[in-house]
């Protein structure tokens, strides 16, 4: 039997930690709360959680720099829900790595979907990926077990969003692909964002590519989208 999904929570606001645990917790999922960032980043270190449900505006440790720390060491999906509903606060907390991103108020039952979708996409990619365990493009090998991109057996550094980028680039090798597909495919929205989103993470994917020594383009399909070649 498959054990319970465990959901870790931060916000400062006491009442909304409550409810949506109230509702999480009758959907079947195990769930604790924090009220500022440091308590749950210490918490997941002790202990990883399947999924995190951050707020941006938190004590000790922000959202942001809570979501930045957490990418270092972890793919986990991460969900953004804040009241800050700018579209630059809406990119920065994607481009650092969050699964998604929710306004408030919010509706419970939203996030629920919305939960419930990512661990859908990870069982379908783990069901794939249990086929397919390495995709080489060009000087690359991208290793689908341990969720990296390797170049000459070198882990070139790539964050779990990094990594689905990349991923499924290669998977559609020679093909142009457009934003609005990965945004999509990588992140699950359709078109929620504006574009700046995917061409600020495909400049940080070609700089560790560059750094690491690797010939491997990601090339930019102008008005369209990106692409990466056989050849590298």
């Amino acid at each position: 039997m498959e054990s319970k999904k465990l959901i870790y929570i931060a916000d400062d606001e006491i009442n909304i930690c409550n409810i949506i645990k109230s509702f999480l917790t009758k959907e079947g999922y195990d769930v604790e709360t924090f009220n500022d960032g440091r308590s749950i980043l210490e918490a997941f270190n002790q202990k990883p959680a399947d999924l995190l449900v951050i707020d941006i505006m938190m004590p000790e440790i922000d959202g942001f720099s809570l979501c930045s720390s957490i990418r270092q060491k972890s793919s986990v999906p991460i969900i953004i829900v804040s009241a800050k509903d700018t579209e630059p606060d809406k990119i920065a907390g994607l481009t650092l790595g969050s699964d998604d991103y929710l306004t408030k108020p919010f509706s419970p039952m939203e996030l629920i979907a919305r939960i419930k979708s990512i661990f859908r996409r990870i069982e379908l990619e783990r069901t794939k990926n249990d086929t397919i365990q390495e995709i080489r493009i060009g000087d690359i090998v991208i290793n689908t077990d341990k969720k990296q991109a390797e170049f000459n057996g070198r882990n070139i550094g790539l964050t779990g969003m990094e990594f689905n980028l990349l991923y499924y680039l290669a998977q559609n090798k020679n093909k142009a692909i457009s934003r609005g597909e990965l945004l999509d495919k990588v992140w699950g929205f359709e078109n929620y964002v504006e574009t700046r989103a995917t061409d600020d993470m495909i400049k940080r994917v070609r700089k560790k590519l560059a750094d690491s020594g690797s010939s491997l383009k990601i090339e930019t399909v102008w008005g369209f989208g990106f692409k990466v070649d056989e050849k590298g």
